[in-house]
């Protein structure tokens, strides 16, 4: 429910390891309400959200720890450099094996570590949001409209990060209007209703 209006009702999804939901459809038909029901930020109004058979209410920072929740918004610090924004991920997260230099270099942000990020464009404040993906270790990527702001070449980049991070037994839920150009296999689609 979002301002006593039904979004969406008798939703059961599963997901196993290795698989990929894509959410589609009209803007206010409940998508990021959904995502940040999945994320755990916003409670459900009837039913469950369940981790490996267990409601996550009930798992709390079991859960968070296997999250990676990029929204809608980059969720970027301005008044943080880009290495202090990855820092901080790290700090409310469980930090990846990469050496924060090398996650900036793989998101094309190598020479801008020290920049703030107030002063990136919108499309390297995205990689930098996109970044925290792989600067911490999380089995679940819950991720609002990735692509915003991102050019081809930056959107095959992370397209490719997705593909490998499903290869490695990763779960990803995401909104998108893009097209997606991952393995059929590995791909479900929920189309939402249409907004009133």
């Amino acid at each position: 429910m979002r301002n006593d209006r039904l979004l969406f009702e008798h939703l059961d999804i599963g997901l196993e390891a290795g698989q990929m939901l894509v959410v589609e459809g009209p803007n206010g038909c409940g998508k990021t309400s959904l995502l940040r029901i999945l994320t755990g930020l916003r409670l459900a109004d009837g039913g469950e959200v369940l981790w490996r058979g267990e409601p996550i209410d009930r798992l709390a920072g079991d859960y968070f720890e296997q999250v990676n929740y990029v929204g809608h918004h980059d969720g970027v610090k301005h008044e943080l450099s880009c290495l202090e924004n990855l820092r901080l991920a790290r700090a409310m997260g469980v930090p990846s094996q990469l050496d924060l230099d090398d996650v900036l270099e793989r998101v094309n942000l190598y020479a801008y570590g020290e920049t703030e990020a107030g002063s990136l464009s919108a499309g390297q404040k995205r990689r930098l949001a996109l970044a925290r993906l792989i600067a911490t270790d999380a089995m679940l990527w819950i991720l609002d409209e990735p692509f915003t702001s991102l050019d081809k070449a930056s959107m095959a980049l992370f397209s490719g990060m997705f593909e490998q991070h499903l290869q490695q037994h990763g779960v990803i839920v995401m909104t998108s209007h893009h097209d997606i150009s991952l393995p059929t296999q590995a791909l479900q689609r929920l189309q939402m209703g249409m907004a009133s």
